[in-house]
């Protein structure tokens, strides 16, 4: 078969490598004790083999095809001869399901389309659904595929998941389709699809079931499984949800990228020419490592807040949010790269009108590091005209000319530790040589580009703007003065004791978030106060994390983490005698 995935970073390795002393981890796991996780097939056979009726339900991504050669491998080797049955065969047809969908999918928006509110259950014929039926004298009947649950069939319930970034990595090489879909999209309307319908449907079945989960798999792999049984993952969740907890980062190649990431955090290929961004906090795409006796499993990190998000946000954030985690870390890579696209973001009543989103991008950029004469593109000069420069974007865009940049838009120092203020229709852009950590409310691809810089995407072609729905959102009157005035973050100190100094950096009045940035030479003890806390290493070696339920863990520099409201306190050690800096974001 074709090669099952098109990208050349690393597939996370069944078990868990070895660190230097210090070095980012991109595999931060969490450990449930000795012999919790399994690696193959076979213990997964043996498992099964005593049940009469057994369902695999599981992901979009998976590969089902691949999983059930395997396992049919395993039980024919020990003498059983399952009868399977595919739940694809009581899908809709496919012109049906284009139909379904399409309401969702914006027309001719290359990028954008609207939440669904289809279920997963739409996308099947009931009545052949009802006619998938196990054989009553076959020694073990198996239903596969994504919804299998929903053929209400009882027995042994199986569900396999697969990270975000894999199945992106498998849309690339065209070796996975969209739900419902013979064939591969192009990979950028796979993505729009995934998004906006297929990932909701999927996200709401997945959290129906999860009570009752006996066996989960993560199923990245191909050819080699890791699982585990669902009681002890939802143990694992609960654990989490009442202390900290690191999520996997996943990082993407750019236009733009630069070279900090791939000089600074060893563990990734040397092979990709350049990254963009971190995934560092971008929970609908990240996932949780677990791992037993060395051996790693991930789950998506939506299976936490299904499990208890309330102990993970807090009382009042999940009252307003619901499943949505609200806060998002995530870097930005220009050194020796390009610039950012000029862009804004959609405001809250846009977002929530346009797409069915609860919550917009209120970004921040907080710079870690910058060379030379890195600047940050920020607001409009003081004699904008909209108009003029509404003209300015078409021309360029239409006659592949330069916009004359500075004419239009305010170009500021950028400087180690400063915190740039970027409410919603707030024109903005990090130039290059600049190392930025974004802090922002959860959505993370609605970003209304107005211009490029002539640049080209990686596959050679320009990428698509936005010019109308950017002018539709700008805030014109956020220029000059006004910028320097209220769009940088002034900090001032807030508290202090023995050891260690807390500073407020203020957010914009339209920030639902706020930040806190803690300087540490000792120790200090922190209270949830029913809130999460996103924490992000951005000066020094190493900081430990301790919380009262007894887990401690290691922060190194660049990293995040996040402390469940539900932690309640938790205890920031310094013991590498350098001062250290860490910010803290959370919702106000």
């Amino acid at each position: 078969m074709d090669k099952l995935r098109q990208t050349t970073q690393y597939l996370l390795p069944v078990a868990k490598p070895e660190l230097y002393e210090g070095e980012y981890d991109i595999y931060p796991v969490h450990d449930l004790g000795p012999d919790r996780i399994r690696c193959d097939y076979t213990s997964l056979a043996f498992q099964i083999a005593s049940s009469k009726t057994v369902i695999i339900d599981g992901y979009t991504g998976v590969r089902f095809d691949l999983f059930m050669n395997d396992l049919n491998r395993e039980l024919n080797s020990m003498g059983i001869s399952p009868k399977c049955f595919a739940v694809h065969d009581a899908l809709r047809s496919q012109e049906e399901i284009e139909c379904l969908t399409a309401p969702f999918l914006g027309g001719d928006d290359p990028l954008f389309g609207k939440r669904t509110t289809l279920e997963l259950a739409d996308f099947y014929n009931k009545e052949k659904l009802k006619k998938i039926k196990p054989e009553k004298h076959h020694q073990l009947n198996i239903i596969y595929g994504e919804g299998a649950a929903l053929a209400g069939w009882g027995g042994l319930l199986i569900y396999i998941d697969i990270p975000k970034n894999e199945i992106q990595f498998r849309a690339r090489a065209g070796t996975i389709f969209n739900l419902g879909q013979k064939d591969p999209f192009a990979p950028k309307t796979m993505y729009k699809r995934f998004y906006f319908v297929d990932w909701i449907v999927l996200n709401r079945h997945k959290k129906r079931i999860l009570k009752e989960i006996d066996i989960f798999i993560d199923g990245q792999r191909d050819g080699e499984i890791t699982w585990m049984t669902g009681k002890d993952l939802r143990e694992g969740l609960q654990m989490l949800s009442r202390s900290a907890f690191r999520v996997r980062p996943w990082f993407e190649p750019g236009p733009w990228g630069g070279q900090w990431i791939k000089k600074k955090i060893r563990s990734l290929s040397p092979e990709v020419p350049s990254y963009a961004w971190s995934f560092e906090l971008i929970v609908p795409e990240n996932g949780i490592i677990f791992s037993s006796s060395s051996i790693m499993l991930e789950v998506s990190f939506d299976l936490l807040m299904y499990s208890d998000g309330r102990s993970v946000v807090g009382d009042k954030c999940n009252d307003e949010y619901g499943d949505e985690f609200p806060i998002r870390m995530d870097y930005l890579d220009t050194f020796d790269g390009g610039n950012l696209s000029v862009q804004c973001h959609p405001r809250k009543e846009y977002i929530n009108k346009n797409f069915n989103e609860v919550l917009t991008q209120e970004e921040t950029y907080y710079i870690l590091d910058k060379k030379d004469d890195a600047v940050v593109f920020l607001g409009f000069r003081e004699n904008i005209d909209p108009e003029e420069f509404e003209r300015a974007l078409t021309e360029s865009y239409e006659n592949k000319t330069p916009l004359d940049v500075p004419r239009f838009i305010n170009a500021l120092p950028s400087e180690k530790h400063s915190l740039f203020l970027i409410p919603p229709g707030t024109l903005h852009s990090s130039g290059r040589n600049n190392l930025v950590l974004e802090i922002s409310t959860t959505p993370y691809i609605f970003t209304f580009k107005m211009y490029d810089w002539l640049s080209l995407d990686l596959d050679g072609k320009p990428r698509p703007l936005n010019i109308r729905r950017a002018i539709e959102n700008l805030y014109f009157d956020r220029k000059g003065d006004v910028i320097r005035e209220e769009f940088i973050s002034k900090p001032y100190l807030l508290e202090k004791g023995d050891g260690w100094e807390l500073y407020h950096l203020p957010t914009h009045k339209n920030h639902s978030y706020d930040v806190h940035r803690y300087k540490l030479k000792g120790s200090v003890n922190v209270k949830t106060e029913g809130k999460c806390h996103v924490l992000n290493l951005v000066e020094g070696r190493s900081v430990e994390v301790q919380t009262i339920s007894g887990k401690i863990m290691k922060l190194s520099y660049g990293e995040t983490l996040v402390i469940s409201a539900g932690a309640v306190e938790y205890t920031l050690v310094n013991n590498t005698g350098d001062e250290a800096m860490l910010v803290k974001a959370f919702m106000k």
